[in-house]
Formats: structure tokens, sequence, C-alpha cells
């Protein structure tokens, strides 16, 4: 309260700030307040714009393996899916056992290019 707004907590208890104005001061605490940090985590950290910037990240580095995977040689070995960059807040991913049935095929070149066909 005192760094962002300059009004000391201790005002209500002592009958200066009224509880309609505390709580107004409250709910409208900016995202890199204390507060904010304690309840929401490390998601408080990051704004609309980081969450888009990731998430363009991710769609280039998608776009660039789709075109690597087309244009790669086909007796090479298939190109790895690029892994998301990490959002505040997300679990890591858990990688299946070696001797688990979950496996995702890779798509060949020629079902993405049938794709964008």
């Amino acid at each position: 309260m005192l760094r962002h707004y300059g009004v000391d907590l201790l005002d209500w208890h002592r009958g200066l700030l009224s509880s309609r104005r505390l709580s107004v001061l409250v709910q409208h605490l900016p995202q890199d307040s204390a507060t904010a940090r304690e309840l929401h985590g490390e998601s408080a950290d990051w704004s609309v714009t980081d969450y888009l910037l990731a998430s363009v990240v991710d769609q280039l580095a998608e776009a660039n393996w789709m075109f690597a995977t087309v244009n790669r040689d086909e007796d090479s070995e298939p190109l790895e899916f690029p892994e998301a960059v990490p959002r505040p807040g997300d679990e890591p991913d858990v990688k299946p056992d070696a001797g688990s049935a979950q496996r995702t095929a890779t798509p060949t070149a020629e079902e993405l290019m049938n794709f964008f066909l």
C-alpha cells in the first residue's frame, strides 16, 4: 500500500482510511505488488504481452520445424518437435516411459505437403 499509493495500512486502524477506500485500493493494486505475487505466484510477473510474445515464439518455432521437415532429405532422421516456452504455473511435461504405448507419430513430408495444399 505504501509503495504504490503512499498510504500506510495503519491509517485504517487509526480511523484515517475508510474500509471502502482500503477495499478499492487493494482491488486495484498493480500486478507487481507483493499482494498480487502472493495470490497468483509467478504468473503475476507475466503480463498479457508476455503471454502473447511466448505464443508468437512457439508458433514461429513450429513454423520453422514444419519448413525444415518438409524440405529435409527423405532418408534423414525426423526432426524433433520444438518445445514450448515455459509459462509461469505450467507443470513440466512428463515424458512417457520407453515401454509406454503412448507415442505421437511425426508427420511425413508428404502428409505435411498435403495438409498445406
